[in-house]
Formats: C-alpha cells, structure tokens, sequence
C-alpha cells in the first residue's frame, strides 16, 4: 500500500497550490479520502475529507471557502486544491485513506508534503 502526496511548496500569502495523492496497493474506489495537516507543536487535524463515489464532502471551518477536496477513483488519485492561503495554512500536509466495514476500520497514511506560506 503507498500513498504518495506532492505538490506542497513555499507560496506567498494570498497564493494557491494543488496537492496530489497518488493511491496503489487497495481498492481506491472504496476508500473514503481524506487530508489533514499538523502545523509545528500542534496536534494532526482534518482539513477536507471526499466519501468514496466523490459526492460528499466536507471541511474544517478554516479552510472553507479557500480549499477544495477531489478524487479521481479512474486514476487513484485525490486532490486539494488550495487558495488565498495565509501564514496559518503553513504544516505538513498528510493523505489518508480510510474504509469502515462491519465494525473494522483500516486506514493508511501517507508520508506527507510541506506548505510553507510566507513571504
């Protein structure tokens, strides 16, 4: 199983950046997907999660408005689209990939990819 995120950078505020999640080794298409960040001294929090068939989704109070979650299951692939970033956007930004079935959850991580804001 690999998730592989990229598309993470040094923006200034104001800015916009996309990251990509490369998903292989499950069945991507049952997954629900998910991004979250962790900023320095702070704890991992959700950022945007998209359901499995893509028509769901939803978003930490933070970022909506500014950040937008999408899946492309052909691919394997889930996107986060993020604008008019700020300095407090700044973390290390982690996909995760999460299936509940029957009382079980599995889940896997990625290795994560850094946003700077700052100029």
């Amino acid at each position: 199983v690999q998730l592989v995120e990229s598309g993470g950078g040094l923006v200034q505020p104001g800015g916009s950046l996309r990251l990509s999640c490369a998903a292989s080794g499950f069945t991507f298409s049952s997954f629900e997907m998910s991004w979250y960040r962790q900023a320095p001294g702070k704890e991992r929090e959700l950022v945007a999660a998209i359901r499995s068939a893509g028509r769901s989704t939803n978003y930490a109070d933070s970022v909506k408005g500014r950040f937008t979650i999408s899946r492309d299951n052909a691919k394997n692939t889930v996107y986060l689209e993020m604008s008019s970033l700020k300095p407090e956007d700044t973390a290390v930004y982690y996909c995760n990939a999460k299936l509940a079935r029957a009382g079980v959850v599995v889940g896997y991580w990625g290795q994560g990819t850094q946003v700077t804001v700052s100029s």
